[in-house]
Order: C-alpha cells, then structure tokens, then sequence
C-alpha cells in the first residue's frame, strides 16, 4: 500500500515564500515519479510541478515557472516545494501525488499519477 502524505501549508503574505513537503511511503521513494498539483476552491486541479526520480528532470506550469522550485532527498523519503514571490492567485488546496515509474511522459496529466495525498491548504493574503 502506497500512501502519500504532503504538508507545510499555511497562510503567508502576498510576495513571501513557503515551502511544502511530501514523503511517499510503500517502496523505495527513489522509484517514483513525483508531483504536485493544486486545486482552487470552485475550480479544476490543475498541474504545478513535476520531478523525476533523480530530480534531474523537472517541468512547471507556465504560472509558477521561476518562482517554485521542486526537489527532492531520496536518502530522506522526502519531496519539497519551495514557493516564493507568492500570490493571491497561488491560494489552493496543493497536492502531491507519486507515480508508478520513474518518470512519465504526461507528467501534466492527473492520470499519470496513481497514489495521492490529501492535499495542504496554501492561503496567500494580499
């Protein structure tokens, strides 16, 4: 049984920084793909960012593309996002979510991921 687990949010000022974690649990945490994806209240979840196994490989959605940062410590079971210059716009419901390989094409794609956490309330106050 994998389980996914994130954590870290918060509410922080317009223009601060925060930084979210997540550790999946079940098999060797270095044999997942992992991202992160967030949900608005009203809307759709929608795409964030990506890390492959060995964090060499990573994609972000347009709207977050130089201002978060994902990585990860595999010796720690462990996956951060790190969230700066903040907006209101950035106030979701964020989710991590492990795939099956290593890596994935659609890394986008909710449907490339198979275990999910329940998700951590980021509120950006302006």
């Amino acid at each position: 049984q994998v389980q996914v687990a994130e954590s870290g949010g918060g509410l922080v000022q317009a223009g601060g920084s925060l930084t979210l974690s997540c550790t999946a649990s079940g098999r060797t945490f270095g044999m997942y793909a992992m991202g992160w994806f967030r949900q608005a209240a009203g809307k759709e979840r929608e795409f964030v960012g990506y890390i492959n196994w060995s964090g060499v490989s990573t994609n972000y959605a347009d709207s977050v593309k130089g201002r978060f940062t994902a990585s990860r410590d595999n010796a720690k079971s462990m996956m951060y996002l790190q969230m700066n210059s903040l907006k209101s716009e950035d106030t979701a419901v964020y989710y991590c979510a492990a795939a099956d390989y290593r890596s994935v094409g659609m890394w986008s794609s909710p449907s490339a991921y198979a275990y999910w956490g329940q998700g951590t309330q980021v509120t950006v106050s302006s």
